[in-house]
């Protein structure tokens, strides 16, 4: 194919409209959108096994191979959806080729979020019939709209960086263009094709065309939590602003005690929490959480001679609680859909439910082991899973800290008894007691299998929390 681009990809993100759009990509004469390619649940589209020949797992283990694929082998021009928890390999490989364009569709964040909760509650995710319409009002949730925002927010800016270092630009649509012919047709211009719409796919419905005092349910709490953002232009930029690192909501800080903690996931969160409580009489539900920004900053205001901290832990210990918390366990705060795919698609030797009482040492110590050798490969980038804090180094964790906040003090979780009560009595709180010393409390414990091969084994996965903090072995 002759022109600027041979292939495409649209940047896009759920209940933005992608669907709508490339539907009338797929309207346009000589453009081919072969929907979430890298989806890591499904390629293409749900219950669809292959695109051009090419399956999930010639994918993940060769996703330039599929992108190469598309490029060739489709009719006219090719392209694909990509959201911004897809594979994130991708990414770089599509950015960085001149020959790729980039289409970017945007919509306020709100609206997203908003249409998003709905199609949870009705389970009900594209409309062709207005008639078979269903409505149930969003629950609006202030800490999980945070995270979302963030991870829009973090993705923009990088795709625009991205396209700035490159030399690149994108063809930008924002949600509400999505309706204009004219501007359907521009883009088939810029994509370089000659076919032309003459009108509209209007397959697909809008499903919640109502206001969102209309379609949330407690619309009063959204007003509130959303005029504590310091953001504008949400619906027109392609990025938002101010850039921002970690998600803060994550952050605890005492009500009286002039404290905050940073958390680092899969360390000692629970006891360092109820000793941070314990400074102001022992309530944790009196603790400061979900705090934004601007929140914290006020807190740091009002708190003079503040103190912020973190607690890390030993990277055998942390990566078996990740194992066990976020993996192994079925209940609250586990990772299920990516437990599903490692066991499925990876083969972790893990079984489909919890582990009961036959669940041996010896069964343990090989799925830990096969777990870490997937998080030695996610976290070097070749896995189509996100790498999840809960696993992630901590030295990179800390860093992300500092765009906000760097911690006073970085905290060893055996030296907890010492450190702390020595930081809260520098803030100024005269009596403070130690916290308590966390247990293994995992099915089978870390001292019941722990031997030379698996310390090896987190050695060579994370050599860079080894060298940063100075740890040693691990012991118990």
């Amino acid at each position: 194919m002759s022109g600027t681009f041979d292939h495409f990809v649209m940047f896009a993100e759920m209940r933005t409209g992608s669907n709508f759009l490339e539907a009338n990509l797929n309207a346009i004469p000589g453009v081919t959108c072969h929907g979430e390619a890298f989806n890591p649940h499904f390629i293409g589209y749900p219950n669809r096994e292959e695109i051009l020949g090419m399956g999930m797992a010639a994918r993940d283990a060769d996703p330039a191979a599929l992108i190469a694929t598309i490029r060739d082998r489709t009719e006219g021009m090719g392209g694909f959806r990509y959201f911004h928890d897809h594979d994130p390999r991708v990414f770089d490989l599509v950015v960085d080729d001149p020959r790729c364009a980039k289409i970017v569709l945007t919509r306020n964040p709100v609206d997203s979020y908003v249409s998003w909760k709905i199609a949870q509650a009705t389970g009900q995710w594209k409309l062709t019939d207005v008639r078979k319409r269903k409505d149930e009002p969003a629950a609006f949730d202030a800490a999980e709209f945070s995270a979302h925002l963030e991870a829009l927010q973090a993705f923009q800016v990088r795709l625009m960086n991205a396209l700035q270092r490159s030399g690149q630009t994108a063809f930008y649509v924002a949600y509400e263009d999505l309706q204009d012919l004219a501007v359907m047709n521009g883009l088939a211009a810029w994509l370089g094709v000659e076919g032309r719409l003459e009108e509209l796919d209007q397959k697909l419905k809008r499903q919640n065309p109502a206001g969102l005092e209309e379609k949330v349910a407690n619309f009063p709490e959204m007003e509130g939590a959303l005029a504590r953002l310091d953001r504008f232009n949400l619906s027109r930029t392609p990025n938002f602003e101010p850039r921002r690192g970690p998600a803060v909501p994550s952050y605890v800080a005492a009500a009286q005690a002039p404290l905050m903690y940073l958390p680092v996931r899969s360390g000692p969160e629970a006891e360092v929490r109820a000793w941070l409580a314990a400074l102001d009489g022992g309530d944790e539900e009196a603790l400061l959480t979900r705090l934004s920004q601007k929140e914290l900053r006020q807190w740091k205001r009002r708190h003079a001679g503040h103190r912020s901290f973190t607690v890390i832990r030993h990277p055998v210990a942390r990566a078996h609680a990740a194992f066990c918390e976020r993996i192994l366990a079925t209940g609250e705060g586990s990772l299920a859909e990516i437990r599903r795919i490692l066991r499925n698609r990876y083969k972790l030797p893990i079984p489909a439910e919890a582990p009961g009482p036959d669940w041996g040492a010896e069964a343990h110590r090989a799925a830990f082991l096969a777990f870490l050798d997937f998080v030695k490969a996610n976290l070097a980038g070749q896995t189509a899973l996100r790498i999840d804090p809960s696993w992630s180094t901590q030295a990179a964790l800390i860093e992300g800290m500092g765009q906000f906040a760097l911690p006073d003090m970085v905290v060893r979780e055996e030296d907890m008894a010492r450190w702390l009560p020595m930081l809260a009595r520098s803030a100024g709180v005269k009596k403070a007691p130690e916290p308590a010393v966390p247990q293994d409390g995992a099915i089978v414990p870390l001292a019941a299998f722990y031997d030379d091969e698996v310390e090896a084994r987190v050695q060579d996965v994370y050599q860079r929390d080894y060298m940063i903090f100075g740890y040693r072995r691990w012991r118990r």
